[in-house]
């Protein structure tokens, strides 16, 4: 299981992240939702020790984990960001097998785990012999994901992975998600901008405002019972995004 426990993170007089707790049970799937600037990447940046907060702390497994902890804790966490991260010098190959080699794997486990991944995630074997400016970024973001999984982290991360993907490859890398997500088993933890989304994927969905969390909740409870304005409104305007879009009066 996964703590955030009183997390606070300022910048000069900011308040990003305000007294944040919370707890992201083992093999559910979470999704930190809101509008842009209200402190979710930010959580997600100091779950993986990326950025420290200024109070709090962090738990896994119970453990509490510190600045000196956090190296160690990462081969527990796989992270995917929004343009996939990937090494442009690299191949795919290249780039899902460093973390392999910075744990010393012998090349037959590395290539063993590589191949059994591209077949979980749909990339095509030829795929890894290219560098990322010749993949498409459906591509590119299972590349991202395959590198995140290679280790076998307990929890993975995502931040906004499909955002900067056009609409057909977005439907179909969400579908191949959902899978991944179910039959791993593992804790995830999602940030989106995109309630439909969230409510594709998660268990639980966890709405943010100004560096606070404001409801934690299914989206059947977000939607039926919103905690306050803000939620409401903001369920409101992503609905008629979607009717607006579909061409609805």
């Amino acid at each position: 299981m996964l703590r955030l426990s009183n997390i606070v993170k300022r910048y000069n007089k900011q308040v990003v992240a305000d007294s944040i707790d919370l707890e992201f049970e083992a093999g559910k799937t979470y999704a930190l939702i809101g509008p842009s600037g209200c402190g979710k990447s930010t959580l997600l940046r100091i779950m993986i020790g990326l950025i420290q907060a200024d109070e709090g702390s962090v738990f896994l497994d119970e453990i509490r984990l510190g600045n000196r902890d956090f190296h160690t804790a990462r081969i527990d966490f796989g992270y995917v960001i929004q343009s996939g991260g990937l090494f442009p010098h690299l191949t795919a190959r290249e780039n899902v097998t460093l973390p392999t080699s910075y744990r010393k794997w012998d090349e037959l486990e590395s290539s063993r785990s590589v191949l059994e991944l591209c077949n979980l995630t749909q990339l095509p074997i030829d795929a890894l012999e290219r560098y990322p400016a010749q993949l498409s970024g459906g591509q590119r973001q299972r590349v991202s994901l395959i590198r995140a999984l290679i280790l076998n982290p307990k929890i993975l991360l995502l931040d906004e992975p499909l955002a900067a993907l056009d609409p057909m490859i977005r439907s179909q890398l969400q579908v191949d998600l959902r899978h991944i997500f179910q039959s791993l088993g593992k804790t995830v933890v999602i940030v989106t901008h995109d309630l439909h989304e969230a409510a594709y994927f998660a268990d639980q969905s966890v709405v943010m405002r100004e560096g606070k969390i404001v409801q934690q909740g299914s989206i059947a409870e977000l939607i039926n019972r919103p905690a306050n304005d803000f939620v409401k409104e903001f369920i409101a305007a992503q609905q008629n995004h979607l009717i607006n879009a579909d061409g609805g009066d």
